[in-house]
């Protein structure tokens, strides 16, 4: 039987059934129990239906920016006079190195930037600085994890997957958390991963190119693609209505669900050629753009304004080359500065402008620091730093214009308001309503936490 044929029966097949009214219309937005009908049984809530804050929270979803490979905070956010002084000086058996770059004030707020950032700089005042930030371990793989999961023993769900996992999603058609991610970071995908939490938590990873999502249009089929995935809905729904509500079930007819929206949403969400001139030129883009750090920041904006709780823009992979780790020469900075520095700032002056930013939380951080020194007075480049960092918050509560913590003179230890972090990510689910204590998942016969068994909330970072 020919190819045509073969389509034509199959057509003719499903149609019938659909004329007799055995199959429903296709997978529908709204609730499982509504899938389901109020006389087939047991019902189950749709598992990534919006869920109410547990206190009135300041934010509703998360933009975060995170630079892979380890930035180098005395030649960024917390710059070190003292420090280009004694150039090549003794100090606790290291020849010390001075930043190749100046650094100034960009705007009213008291915070330096190197000229690294002049654009950032300038936003300043709409950012809050911590640079007091550390964490436990000065390896890439184990630092990604605990910046991410909270462990660095262990792979365990992702920050993301925890606010899904907490608040659910805005959007029916679009996933609670999506990636944008060209290349794979350290640690590999456990950066996105859901691990025990039901897989539907897991961040939908997208890479930035020509087509960005895979299989994404319904060109030619899309009236036999809507009656086949009615007939697996059909026998979902009554499977699932004959054995209690089963909740593996249930996230696989999510899994469904969420996979036809993006098919009818995404295509929309990801196009950026229909963006004002004014906005484009904020991220530095052309309307030809599909990929780079720019886009990626356009694209998180658009998610997150379409109901994306989480949305995370990865800068940076495993490739030493073209992320942050700069061993060799710490000059390594300064192209992956000059290609991100103007889209976050014109991400924060876009979400500013629509009225997103009260209610968005912008992270922007990465693994660890760099170290001041080294043991060489000949070293180019800086080597892991975990005992001291900077990260920053604008948006969802933090306070704009604060600079939070400090460091030695040189840039080697925390000299005042310490933050780990597990610190940070209590006080980021602090302000989207989540007692970081009580957001709980019982796994392998205990209750585990993004923030494993401490951190607090800073208060003193929030208004």
């Amino acid at each position: 039987m020919s190819k045509t044929k073969q389509l034509a029966t199959r057509r003719t097949a499903i149609r019938s059934l659909a004329g007799a009214s055995i199959l429903l219309p296709g997978l529908l937005p709204g609730t499982l129990n509504e899938m389901l009908g109020a006389e087939s049984g047991p019902t189950v809530e749709d598992p990534l239906a919006p869920k109410a804050p547990m206190f009135p929270a300041k934010a509703k979803r998360v933009i975060f920016l995170y630079m892979s490979g380890g930035v180098s905070q005395v030649d960024t956010f917390d710059p070190k006079p003292r420090l280009t002084a004694d150039h090549h000086k003794l100090y606790q058996k290291d020849f010390l190195h001075a930043s190749p770059w100046a650094s100034k004030r960009y705007s009213k707020a008291e915070a330096e930037v190197t000229e690294l950032f002049p654009h950032i700089g300038s936003m300043m005042e709409d950012i809050c600085l911590v640079r007091s930030m550390y964490n436990d371990i000065p390896n890439h793989e184990q630092a990604l994890m605990q910046v991410h999961g909270g462990s660095p023993v262990q792979p365990r769900p992702s920050i993301g997957s925890w606010v899904s996992y907490g608040l659910g999603t805005m959007s029916k058609d679009l996933p609670s958390y999506v990636v944008l991610a060209p290349e794979t970071p350290y640690a590999g995908t456990s950066a996105w991963d859901s691990s025990f939490l039901p897989a539907f938590h897991q961040g939908v990873r997208v890479i930035p190119g020509q087509e960005a999502i895979p299989n994404m249009t319904r060109d030619g089929f899309a009236d036999i693609q809507d009656m086949d995935l009615g007939l697996v809905n059909f026998f979902n729904q009554r499977h699932l209505a004959e054995r209690g509500a089963d909740r593996t079930l249930a996230t696989r007819i999510k899994t469904f669900e969420t996979a036809y929206g993006m098919q009818r949403e995404a295509p929309e969400a990801f196009d950026i050629t229909k963006e004002s001139d004014a906005t484009l030129d904020l991220y530095g883009l052309d309307r030809s753009t599909k990929k780079g750090i720019g886009w990626m920041c356009l694209i998180a904006r658009r998610l997150a304004e379409r109901g994306v709780r989480f949305v995370e823009v990865i800068d940076g992979g495993y490739d030493k080359y073209t992320n942050w780790d700069a061993h060799l020469n710490i000059r390594m900075h300064e192209p992956l500065a000059k290609k991100s520095d103007k889209p976050i700032a014109g991400l924060l002056k876009d979400l500013k402008s629509r009225g997103m930013l009260e209610d968005t939380l912008v992270v922007w951080t990465t693994e660890f620091g760099r170290k001041p020194g080294d043991a060489s007075p000949d070293e180019e480049g800086r080597t892991h730093w975990s005992t001291a960092y900077s990260s920053w918050v604008a948006g969802g509560g933090f306070r704009g214009g604060l600079v939070y913590g400090s460091t030695d003179d040189y840039g080697y230890t925390i000299a005042s308001n310490p933050v780990h972090i597990h610190d940070l990510q209590a006080t980021l689910l602090h302000q989207l309503g989540l007692d970081h204590t009580k957001l709980t998942f019982r796994h392998a016969g205990r209750d585990y936490r993004l923030t494993d068994v401490s951190g607090r909330v800073v208060k003193e970072l929030i208004s």
